[in-house]
């Protein structure tokens, strides 16, 4: 066991409550069928959970509901069964063989009477994912508080990763994900960590396709500025791009009045901006991680397909698009040829690969940096702002702040030891 696995259900951080204490009279076993909470912590080897079912399988008792987590070497491991009926032995024999099998070990054990299983978890369930670079105590207090103040039951904890970020999960139940959502965006803008959260449901298992914006998400440069250094227009190009960003051009008058700078530029040096362009940390982690899961995965880019098209075939993505700047001569001509790819057509083309890959949108995961991400990002079922523009951060449905792409795995519930473990195996 590890410090990762599933904690104990929990009514909320500040008041424990087992789970004999949660039954309602629609979840009984029976009509008040008398229950045990058996307890046992302490320091955790092998052969204790065996040990412990061996002693009450003495009994006859039947097994309602099993909690276990193993946290720094320290066992606690939570075991609701029927109270023993037969054989002619009784509670007080049983809470008696507990407790001596317990003292052998050097186990602390408690047992308590009640009736009935856990009451069904309340309508309206969501997976919490909080991203931390650390996390402090200050900052789960507050989002375990904001669960609370929505209604929302915490019924279990646990982490997905320690590094290179600490990734914890909260599955919550008892309020509506798109209230929980709301609260918590508000709370983490604050507290200064990454929140998301999601329906829970099949359909977080089920077959995903995530689409990426690529400059200054899947990888660190702005391709632009890539060829505008090779063609010495550097600081004009950064002019029109300022101009944009102050709302003076919008993206396609932009992006005409950059291309034209790069007019009579040799079409050789597209080997050499492929060569100079730099993935985002984590992007291949992300990226062979999602393929062997059997995701699909595309990049759209208000860049160009002398780029994306050799980032496709290195990164082995299923879908690219694009921009393409016109070649006449072996120069470029300044224009660029075809449908342009802006914030529309980005959305535009996330729909289109969603519907060749057969995946709904519903199951689509879209992530980018810039405005004109926020179409595609509104568009999908989970939009992701990754380091982006403020105003970005506040329209999506979630933001990660952390420079490491792979991040985004943690949303989706995948731990970092199962990443590793797959990359310890050969495809």
């Amino acid at each position: 066991m590890s410090a990762s696995q599933p904690s104990q259900s929990f009514s909320s951080p500040e008041s424990p409550e087992p789970p004999e204490s949660r039954e309602s009279p629609e979840s009984r076993r029976g009509t008040g069928t008398p229950t045990l909470l058996v307890k046992i912590f302490g320091k955790d080897r092998p052969g204790l959970t065996a040990g412990l079912f061996d002693t009450l399988a003495a009994y006859s008792v039947d097994v309602v509901d099993i909690e276990q987590v193993v946290t720094r070497g320290r066992i606690v491991l939570c075991v609701l069964i029927t109270a023993p009926v037969t054989g002619g032995t009784t509670e007080g024999d049983l809470r008696a063989t507990v407790h001596s099998w317990a003292d052998s070990q050097k186990l602390q054990a408690e047992i308590i009477s009640g009736t009935g299983d856990n009451r069904p978890r309340g309508v309206g369930r969501s997976h919490v994912t909080v991203l931390g670079h650390p996390l402090t105590a200050e900052s789960t207090a507050a989002i375990a508080a904001t669960i609370t103040s929505t209604g929302g039951n915490i019924d279990r904890i646990f982490r997905l990763a320690k590094y290179p970020v600490t990734a914890v999960e909260f599955a919550v139940s008892g309020t509506a994900t798109e209230d929980l959502r709301t609260a918590l965006a508000t709370e983490a803008a604050g507290i200064g960590v990454d929140i998301a959260v999601v329906s829970a449901g099949l359909s977080r298992r089920a077959q995903r396709l995530v689409v990426m914006d690529v400059d200054s998400t899947l990888i660190q440069d702005e391709v632009i500025e890539l060829f505008a250094a090779h063609a010495g227009c550097e600081d004009k190009v950064a002019e029109v791009t300022a101009q944009a960003m102050r709302g003076e051009l919008d993206f396609e008058q932009s992006l005409h009045a950059r291309v034209a700078l790069l007019a009579g530029l040799d079409a050789s040096v597209v080997d050499k901006v492929r060569a100079e362009v730099r993935l985002t940390p984590g992007a291949r982690t992300l990226i062979r991680t999602l393929k062997r899961l059997g995701y699909q995965v595309g990049v759209v880019s208000g860049g160009f397909t002398q780029v994306t098209d050799d980032l496709k075939e290195r990164l082995g993505l299923d879908f690219a698009s694009a921009n393409t700047l016109e070649v006449a001569d072996g120069k470029f001509t300044g224009r660029v040829v075809g449908d342009i790819v802006d914030r529309a057509g980005k959305a535009r083309l996330l729909r289109s690969f969603a519907e060749q890959a057969g995946v709904p949108l519903a199951q689509t995961v879209a992530i980018g940096d810039g405005a004109n991400d926020l179409d595609m990002l509104n568009t999908a079922g989970l939009g992701v702002a990754f380091n982006a523009k403020p105003v970005v951060r506040e329209a999506a449905h979630t933001a990660v702040n952390v420079p490491f792409l792979d991040t985004v795995l943690y949303l989706l519930g995948i731990t970092r030891e199962e990443v590793e473990a797959a990359d310890g195996l050969v495809d």
